[in-house]
């Protein structure tokens, strides 16, 4: 569950989806992998990437940096709506529970907990799509990270 600001804190700076993606697309990267935000409030945010043969590793799976940049983003951005846009990554670590195959990789963060200049996010990635062999989505990888604001 997501813990609200104290009283004393003043409320985040509201930005909304269309503001996450043109922060997202300054991110030379980001682009280079074509990212977007799919979701963005309320202490959550969604990223997704269309998987393409240049984002695979040599057994054709999705290169591990992949789904990492892909939690640490979702990871940042989620907890950006409880802590406002000045947020950078403090640390994560991810746990790669099955390879990724697909057509789509999608990283859901959500934050499990925000203080005054901290928040603590949870990620799960799912590959969607015919390539995973499966219908419906299929985790992949599930990550945890720190972000702190810089404001």
């Amino acid at each position: 569950m997501t813990e609200q600001p104290s009283p004393d804190q003043p409320a985040p700076r509201a930005v909304e989806l269309g503001m996450a993606q043109k922060i997202l697309d300054a991110q030379p990267f980001s682009r280079l992998v074509r990212a977007r935000v799919t979701r963005f409030g309320e202490g959550a945010a969604t990223l997704e990437i269309d998987i393409r043969e240049e984002l695979h590793q040599q057994n054709g799976f999705v290169h591990g940096g992949v789904l990492a940049y892909a939690a640490d983003n979702s990871i940042t951005f989620a907890a950006g709506t409880t802590l406002g846009p000045a947020v950078l990554t403090s640390g994560f670590s991810i746990q790669y529970v099955r390879p990724a195959t697909g057509a789509k990789l999608v990283a859901r963060a959500t934050v499990a907990h925000s203080g005054r200049r901290q928040a603590v996010v949870r990620c799960e990635l799912f590959t969607v799509g015919e390539e995973s062999g499966e219908a419906g989505e299929t985790l992949c990888a599930i990550a945890q990270g720190t972000v702190l604001s810089t404001a």
